[in-house]
């Protein structure tokens, strides 16, 4: 099946040390966003190989509905599309922010759960309860631990433009 106008937001190979948030995505005005799925994976396995290297994080789903201000420490990748010849993203993406954005509202926590940060993570709510996050608001998706160590990190989240 298609996902027409949806996008993939990714970061490869990159060491995690801080609390930070893995994805930050804020819709474009009049261009909500859905998200469809998320993960994270270790790619440094032989490091991390051992009960010693062995770290259980809390990871959030964050809904941040007003005047919200963006992060800093990470990157804005380029997010790209899934469909040949697709139109560019509308949406802003971050990607590794170690300062976490904040919004005037009241965050909302989505989805709160754990990861053995040997196995990974992996986000994918069924169709229904896919988060749409609206213009003026944004959503992250948030290490709330700090790692004992560090790890060497992929991850990759599609983000759908619903116009």
């Amino acid at each position: 099946m298609a996902c027409g106008r949806c996008y993939t937001v990714t970061f490869s190979a990159v060491s995690v040390s801080a609390q930070q948030e893995f994805f930050y995505i804020k819709p474009a005005a009049d261009k909500p966003v859905q998200i469809e799925w998320a993960k994270i994976t270790n790619v440094d396995l032989a490091a991390e190989a051992g009960d010693a290297h062995e770290d259980f994080w809390r990871i959030e789903l964050i809904y941040l509905p007003a005047t919200v201000t963006v992060g800093s420490g990470g990157t804005a990748p380029t997010p790209g599309p899934l469909e040949v010849n697709d139109t560019a993203a509308g949406f802003t993406a971050r990607v590794n922010d170690t300062t976490k954005a904040t919004t005037s509202g009241t965050a909302v926590t989505i989805d709160a759960d754990g990861m053995n940060n040997r196995i990974g993570y992996v986000y994918l709510p069924t169709p229904e309860n896919r988060p749409v996050v609206a213009n003026a608001a944004a959503i992250v998706l948030r290490l709330n631990s700090t790692p004992t160590g560090t790890n060497l990190l992929n991850g990759t989240m599609y983000v759908r433009e619903l116009v």
